[in-house]
């Protein structure tokens, strides 16, 4: 409508893992002056670098990244901190005039920013999440259907389901209420299925061998809580209970560790296409070229409605 205000522009890649939207990130925020702020649940603790994923310095190509190593393992880092915290880096890439790039496969991370999930200050009731940590998974979800029948949780994300009983238990009912702070373009990076499972076996031969087992030796032997890193699923739950002695070799382990991520990923990739307004690119084709195009068009239907 004329006169009105139109919000600072976000453009977020999202996609799952193995799914090589880092590497897209890197490349679109070279050729539109950006910076990226990681939408990663795990890539926020310091010394969490393989078993996330984590790109190197020498993967960045001088590409500033924000939120990456912000706080210690066995801290408690919520949606809501990291929305605040992803608010604080967008405003100050904007504010220099850059432009900011949101990456990466947590999609409630992704979403709480992108549609500007207004949340609760509500303190978390410790001694609540104190009993429901005594529960098994299967446990957590009997108690969120009784609670709310029709929820679309995943019943094995443990944290999730956690959340919402949390959410419910103070009363926080229903959808969380929205504010946008940006005008947001969507990018979403997907491959094949053959092709992705392919690309998840190969990088997680890759981290192997660069030492991933070490690095959750040397977490583990530094002070992190073994419950800690297994909450944080996939790999370090895999590695620590590996390290526990619960397999019987490291190629079962890994056999059995490629099999969740490829789950995973299926469970990212209905994550994203529940949202419509994501553009989707074939990484098989051109999709940099592809990805530049709709960024031009965006910024130039800014520049047209300024």
């Amino acid at each position: 409508m004329p006169g009105e205000k139109r919000l600072p522009p976000l453009i977020a890649v999202v996609g799952t893992n193995a799914s090589g939207k880092s590497g897209l990130g890197v490349e679109l925020a070279l050729r539109y002056n950006g910076e990226i702020v990681s939408a990663d649940s795990r890539q926020v603790y310091r010394g969490l670098d393989l078993g996330s994923g984590k790109i190197t310095p020498e993967e960045t190509r001088g590409v500033r990244h924000h939120l990456i190593d912000i706080c210690d393992v066995n801290t408690f880092f919520s949606m809501a901190d990291f929305q605040k915290a992803a608010y604080r880096a967008i405003d100050d890439i904007l504010s220099r005039g850059k432009t900011p790039f949101l990456v990466g496969g947590t999609g409630l991370y992704v979403e709480s920013v992108c549609e500007g999930y207004v949340l609760s200050d509500t303190q978390p009731d410790l001694a609540y999440r104190a009993y429901l940590e005594t529960k098994e998974t299967p446990e957590l979800y009997a108690m969120l259907l009784s609670l709310e029948p029709d929820t679309g949780v995943d019943p094995k994300n443990r944290n999730r389901v956690m959340r919402c009983l949390e959410k419910i238990h103070d009363g926080d009912k229903g959808p969380s209420p929205r504010e946008k702070r940006y005008d947001v373009l969507k990018i979403g990076v997907t491959w094949d299925r053959e092709t992705l499972a392919k690309r998840i076996d190969e990088r997680l031969t890759r981290r192997m061998e660069a030492g991933m087992v070490d690095e959750v030796r040397r977490l583990i032997e530094n002070g992190a809580d073994e419950e800690f890193l297994m909450k944080l699923g996939l790999e370090y739950r895999f590695l620590t209970r590996y390290l526990k002695g619960e397999f019987s070799s490291e190629e079962e382990m890994c056999a059995l560790l490629a099999t969740a991520i490829r789950q995973f990923a299926k469970r990212q990739r209905i994550w994203f296409r529940r949202d419509k307004e994501i553009n989707w690119l074939d990484m098989n084709e051109e999709p940099v070229e592809r990805a530049c195009g709709l960024i031009d068009a965006f910024l130039e239907g800014r520049e047209r409605d300024a």
